[in-house]
């Protein structure tokens, strides 16, 4: 068994058995993640012959960690995503009451997993809202750390609101709090660094894809200074770092989600700040089939560090009834298998996927909108898959 390991380049050195850190998840995530272990499994071993493998190492988080901890994150789980630079997890419960916020959101800012990286396209066979989903071929690069999700606020009626509120009056002059007593307040901070890394990401990657069009997504006619900083700072990087590599433009947000509806064939890779990239990358999904078949991951290329995960919540109430559709964490072991470096496995179970849905065998939430719909349980689906390799 081996870890990756990390070049002076922040390259990663991939060895033929690599040990990666997963965690089940709560849910719906005891059966989607067992699913997803089978079909990467079997691709990896079929891909290979036997030359390359996977040895799956099981940490820790949400309801099953209380359970056995007393915690809802273990710092050996963060531990273990750090030292072994690559790993996996199904969806996790958000604790109710105090405490951690969101165990998704604790990992990405105590890694510092700066890039939310979503892949959205279409696989054909699956039912779609819009006219032409084949058009939709994007790639969402979304910071992670900044932005509301730094979870800097303040509850309405609380002594930190009214101490807020008598700063912005006294000391900075400000007027247009319209219900000072009753607001709740939060500050968005976005800097220059975090934009120009995330930026910058993106770029790298639509060189690398061969998909050379940025797209910079932004409310910056309204929020002048923090996303219109983004444009700014975006802009900067396009021109100084990737001059004659890159076409880079911008577009509001609001309307982007308009022309990402009426010409998603304008648009190639998005950078955009942590809500914005929130609304964009479900939106997207939408219109390829849904957040069920849409992959995500959370990354430091500097660091060499990457979470893959299901994008999906934990669906408590199909838990055990065999009916999850476990393809968006299936997609993102493919994203991390081409993070590793192992693109003929990673294609070979796309493939796979794309001649299940063709031929109509998909899980029961999306079987039901095939035109020849065979709907298969969760294990059923993931022997298909299996079955389905080349």
């Amino acid at each position: 068994m081996s870890k990756i390991t990390l070049t002076s380049e922040s390259v990663l050195h991939v060895p033929d058995t690599v040990d990666v850190p997963f965690i089940t998840g709560d849910g719906i995530g005891a059966e989607i993640t067992p699913a997803m272990m089978k079909v990467i499994d079997a691709a990896v071993s079929k891909t290979y012959g036997g030359q390359r493998s996977i040895h799956w190492l099981e940490v820790f988080a949400g309801g099953r960690a209380f359970e056995k901890f007393g915690t809802y994150l273990p710092e050996d789980t963060v531990k273990a995503f750090a030292d072994y630079h690559v790993g996996i997890k199904g969806p996790l419960m958000t604790p109710v009451g105090g405490g951690i916020r969101s165990l998704n959101v604790a990992l990405r800012q105590g890694l510092d997993l700066y890039v939310c990286l979503r892949p959205i396209r279409w696989f054909k066979g699956i039912d779609s809202p819009v006219k032409h989903p084949e058009r939709v071929n994007m790639v969402v690069f979304r910071e992670n750390t900044e932005d509301i999700y730094a979870g800097i606020e303040w509850e309405a009626g609380s002594e930190e609101a009214r101490r807020f509120f008598d700063f912005l009056k006294q000391e900075m002059h400000v007027t247009k709090v319209r219900f000072p007593n009753s607001s709740a307040f939060g500050v968005k901070p976005v800097s220059e660094e975090g934009t120009k890394r995330l930026v910058s990401a993106a770029c790298r990657y639509a060189v690398a894809q061969n998909m050379p069009h940025v797209t910079l997504v932004h409310k910056g006619n309204i929020m002048k200074f923090t996303e219109g900083g983004f444009k700014k700072w975006g802009y900067e990087v396009g021109e100084d770092a990737f001059a004659g590599k890159v076409r880079m433009d911008d577009c509001i947000a609001d309307a982007f989600l308009q022309n990402a509806l009426l010409k998603p064939e304008a648009y190639d890779v998005i950078a955009t700040l942590n809500l914005n990239g929130d609304y964009v990358s479900d939106m997207l999904a939408a219109q390829v089939g849904g957040i069920g078949i849409a992959p995500g991951a959370n990354i430091n290329y500097e660091a060499g560090r990457a979470i893959f995960e299901a994008t999906h919540g934990t669906a408590p109430d199909i838990a055990g009834e065999n009916k999850a559709n476990p393809c968006s964490i299936l997609l993102s072991a493919v994203m991390m298998l081409q993070h590793l470096g192992w693109n003929e496995a990673a294609d070979a179970v796309t493939q796979a996927m794309e001649r299940c849905f063709e031929e109509g065998y998909a899980t029961a939430d999306l079987a039901k909108f095939m035109e020849n719909g065979k709907p298969l349980g969760t294990k059923e689906f993931a022997d298909a898959l299996i079955a389905s390799l080349l």
